[in-house]
């Protein structure tokens, strides 16, 4: 069929729509299908040991069965959907005798549901990974302290590092905190990046752990991120590392950071500035709230200046595949009273100071979450049963309709790939699976239940719907 536009003309129109199709594709290749840690732990360089994610683990595992005795204990802290559905008089023992015969189906309408399927979770959590990310803090967790302390301190936190590469008891995802690229800072947090990695490659002749980061704080100008890159092209050639090994984090702490002098937000200039470095951007809750001149009460995560930011940084990086992390909750879950003899007064303060400080995380994480930060900071042990006890209950109560519609739009998706037609909603598809990655990375569902999807395991593990669809299109064809 002829049309009116001449071949040669349509041609030229759609070469050069080619071009600016595959520019933009290449600046927003999407998310990224890495497993993506739900959590930061930030602790002073000074304290860390090789077997930290263990031993904080099982402190963190302490605290949750002392507070949390049972999970109708755990259900009322949080408030979680169905528990005050439960009669008055009913005791955790009666409840789990007559949930455990039901079948699975009949289980996810009883009212202890969601708290029984939680609080199990949250301890295996607990027991087996309690700690997914740790950073090792230089800056704020650490202080300014005398050039001759941190340079100590740099060479013994890098050596527990390697002895736990050794024995095997580093967390997933690892990496340090050095301090600002400002003027003042610049020479200090070079020093502590360059005596840390020079020293780690020497212990383990030439190897950094899995997942391992560098993360720059208080960024206001490109020129930061470009220096610090450029710094870790030479580290890298003077260890002979493997080129672009060390990744970079960034913080988001500062009005500057969403706004910049000529009114536009410089975070995808901060990006480019790294020079394919950047893999995370992290927002600091407290910095932020108190350059935006908010009173210390009043710096909390769900303030609606950070809002204001989170959508800022998500409009200005979504889909760039960059990790985007919310900041923590700084009032801790600590009772009070301290000894092993303490009154029942003294034990009933301390509980309500834990539940009030575990259920104010809660909902600070909730509304991360909502908001579509999928990562945050903890600041101590005591908040791992908030976290893991938030994250899990969000993706459980959306559980079945996700499992509906990742079915559903792979079937379309399928169908439309198998008769020719262009599927271009890949985006969306791989929103949805990345719904269930971070869920079972989390712990928060199991291989098992999202099977539930259609998808096989090695669908699952291929971590890409665009592999999904073109495995089975192969397979179909």
């Amino acid at each position: 069929m002829n049309t009116s536009i001449p071949k040669k003309k349509k041609d030229e129109i759609f070469g050069k729509l080619k071009s600016a199709n595959n520019a933009f594709q290449k600046l927003y290749p999407g998310d990224r299908p890495e497993r993506q840690p739900v959590h930061t732990l930030y602790g002073g360089a000074n304290l860390f040991k090789f077997d930290a994610a263990q031993a904080l683990g099982q402190r963190a595992l302490d605290i949750f069965n002392l507070y949390a005795p049972d999970f109708i204990v755990f259900g009322k802290v949080f408030g979680l959907q169905g528990i005050a559905d439960l009669p008055k008089s009913a005791t955790a023992s009666s409840v789990k005798t007559m949930y455990e015969k039901l079948s699975v189906e009949k289980r996810k309408k009883h009212p202890a549901y969601l708290s029984y399927e939680v609080y199990h979770k949250v301890i295996n959590k607990l027991k087996q990974e309690a700690i997914e990310d740790f950073r090792i803090d230089f800056e704020d967790g650490f202080g300014n302290r005398s050039n001759e302390e941190e340079d100590a301190t740099a060479v013994q936190a890098a050596k527990e590092v390697a002895m736990g590469m050794k024995k095997k008891t580093l967390p997933p995802f690892i990496g340090i905190r050095i301090k600002p690229f400002t003027e003042e800072m610049k020479e200090r947090g070079l020093r502590t990046l360059d005596i840390f990695i020079s020293t780690l490659v020497n212990e383990t002749k030439g190897k950094l752990p899995n997942n391992f980061v560098v993360m720059l704080p208080k960024v206001t100008i490109p020129e930061q991120p470009a220096a610090l890159a450029l710094l870790m092209d030479s580290i890298e050639a003077q260890l002979k590392l493997p080129k672009g090994i060390l990744k970079i984090e960034m913080m988001v702490e500062t009005t500057q950071s969403i706004m910049s002098s000529e009114g536009t937000n410089p975070l995808r200039k901060f990006i480019l500035a790294s020079k394919g470095r950047c893999i995370a951007m992290h927002f600091g809750t407290y910095d932020y709230t108190a350059s935006c001149s908010i009173t210390a009460r009043y710096q909390e995560m769900d303030h609606p200046v950070c809002d204001f930011a989170h959508h800022i940084t998500k409009v200005a990086l979504g889909h760039t595949g960059i990790w985007l992390s919310d900041g923590a909750t700084n009032t801790m879950p600590i009772g009070p009273h301290r000894g092993e003899k303490l009154t029942k007064v003294q034990q009933k303060e301390n509980q309500e100071v834990v539940h009030r400080a575990w259920k104010k995380g809660y909902d600070h994480i909730r509304h991360s979450l909502w908001n579509g930060f999928y990562q945050g900071w903890d600041l101590n042990p005591a908040q791992f049963p908030m976290r893991y006890a938030a994250v899990f209950a969000f993706f459980l109560e959306s559980y079945d309709d996700a499992v509906e519609r990742l079915k559903t739009f792979v079937d379309k998706a399928a169908r439309a790939t198998l008769i020719g037609d262009v599927f271009d909603d890949a985006a969306t598809g791989q929103g949805l699976l990345n719904y269930f990655l971070q869920a079972l990375n989390s712990g928060a569902i199991t291989e098992k239940e999202m099977l539930a999807t259609g998808l096989t395991l090695q669908e699952i593990r291929s971590r890409s719907f665009k592999y999904i669809l073109e495995n089975r299109k192969k397979k179909k064809s």
